[in-house]
């Protein structure tokens, strides 16, 4: 295994945690040391955490340290899965925080709900996040949270936004179909979770600051500079200076027109810019956060045939995107399976005992985790790791809410995920467009797929594929709208 590979992955995972970058040098093999290190290690987290003075609480059983975790890197999620067949609250032992991992349903209600005030990001993950997202929603807490999630929640729920972000879902829908005809065409491979990736940046940036980023065919030179810097989280100056750049020249824009007629802007800058938000740092913030809520893909089933690819997109009107139950089902099932954030982590602010009757402590990180959890028996019964997206409909094929506390791909109460109808609506329509103009297969039908262990579920190494175009004269049968 090569060393910069994997270190690169543990700090995608936590970037400035101090327990992530302790494991980044174990992991080196240069490295004459490791052994002793790692053995001593060991001995040291047993003597700390077995010297604590005895109280009368009862805390979760200890699966392992952090040093199990660097055992399995590579299979992280599955390993930590594994950990939580066998107990569904554990804890890990490490040298810098306690950690407590659950996959009980009624736990992470406690967490994300009822003592919501509790568990937090705090400064902690703030650290963490910070670089990169400033004081954006996804790191603060208290009040910058709350100021920023009232006005997102409002615009999110407005009626112009919504049929603003179907537009642009649907342009970018056709863009990426046409280079998918054009793969299919000359017979070349496509790799789909970067085209997804992009188009995707393409469609929020469009959507947010009313921008044509266009990383899909890149044309747009900065726009391919700051999409390269946003995946590898590393050149913060160039994000920075890009966004920047981009909110200067939007509020120029308004001030020049504000003696003109009035016009209703569709992105989410010029909404905050109306309410008189002009502070460049705190946008930047706000922003780059919103980028984060779109980062959701999914699988499909057909559409019926339409003769062109504009045609099926023009075809996808709100109410024909609410009737497609099955599609509902089939991507809300992908996300069960694979979510995409497959850990999520709050700190404890004060002692506490959760529903289970187990304590944690003050300063311990407590994770709820998504990926487990869709695997769990006892939560969605002995089919639990078999593809069925045919549990989510009722006998009428009609679509059955599940408590977002067993489905936590969206997180759930007071922070449930804002861009979750959004992720919805964006996933329907480019699979719409996508499955009902093109065939596709694995390019190698034996290769494994893997995930690669970082913050976000990622495809090690992309996912290749051939495509094919569809007949005109074919019939489809439409199972967007049956179960």
């Amino acid at each position: 295994m090569k060393f910069h590979s994997t270190q690169n992955s543990i700090y995608q995972i936590y970037p400035s945690s101090p327990t992530m970058k302790f494991l980044a040098f174990l992991y080196n093999p240069n490295s004459l040391t490791v052994a002793l290190v790692a053995v001593s290690l060991a001995v040291f987290v047993i003597k700390v955490h077995g010297r604590r003075v005895p109280d009368k609480r009862r805390y979760h059983p200890v699966a392992g340290t952090i040093l199990n975790q660097l055992f399995h890197f590579n299979r992280l999620h599955d390993y930590m899965t594994d950990l939580t067949r066998k107990h569904t609250t554990y804890r890990l032992l490490s040298l810098f925080i306690s950690e407590v991992y659950t996959a009980n349903p009624v736990n992470v209600e406690y967490i994300l709900k009822t003592n919501f005030l509790n568990y937090g990001k705090g400064l902690y993950h703030f650290n963490i996040l910070t670089d990169l997202m400033g004081d954006g929603i996804f790191a603060v807490d208290g009040e910058k949270w709350r100021h920023q999630r009232k006005a997102a929640s409002y615009e999110f729920s407005t009626k112009v936004l919504r049929e603003f972000s179907s537009a642009v879902f649907k342009s970018n829908a056709i863009k990426l179909a046409e280079i998918v005809s054009e793969a299919a065409i000359s017979n070349r491979t496509i790799e789909i979770q970067d085209l997804f990736m992009k188009s995707t940046l393409d469609s929020v940036f469009k959507i947010v600051l009313g921008v044509e980023l266009d990383t899909m065919c890149g044309t747009y030179e900065e726009g391919t500079k700051f999409s390269k810097a946003f995946d590898e989280a590393v050149q913060l100056l160039c994000i920075d200076e890009f966004v920047y750049k981009l909110i200067r020249s939007k509020i120029e824009q308004v001030q020049k027109s504000q003696d003109d007629l009035p016009m209703k802007k569709g992105d989410i800058l010029s909404r905050f810019l109306e309410v008189k938000e002009t502070n460049p740092k705190y946008l930047k913030d706000i922003i780059l956060s919103f980028k984060r809520l779109y980062k959701k893909s999914g699988k499909a089933t057909n559409l019926r045939n339409s003769s062109t690819i504009d045609g099926i997109a023009a075809s996808l009107s709100e109410e024909a995107l609410d009737k497609m139950k099955y599609l509902h089902a089939a991507l809300t099932e992908t996300l069960r399976l694979y979510p995409a954030v497959p850990l999520d982590g709050k700190l404890c602010t004060s002692d506490d005992t959760l529903p289970d009757g187990f304590s944690v402590r003050k300063g311990d990180l407590v994770g709820y985790q998504p990926y487990a959890m869709g695997r769990m028996k006892f939560i969605w019964g002995d089919d639990a790791e078999v593809f069925r997206p045919e549990r989510w409909l009722d006998k009428n094929g009609i679509f059955q809410q599940e408590s977002p506390f067993k489905f936590t791909a969206f997180q759930a109460g007071p922070r449930i995920c804002l861009g979750k109808e959004f992720a919805y609506r964006q996933m329907k329509i480019f699979c719409a467009v996508l499955l009902g103009s093109h065939k596709f297969k694995l390019a190698d039908q034996k290769k494994p797929v893997n995930y690669r262990t970082m913050l976000t579920l990622h495809i090690d190494g992309g996912l290749h594929l051939h495509a094919s175009q569809r007949l005109k004269e074919s019939k489809f049968q439409d199972t967007m709208n049956v179960s």
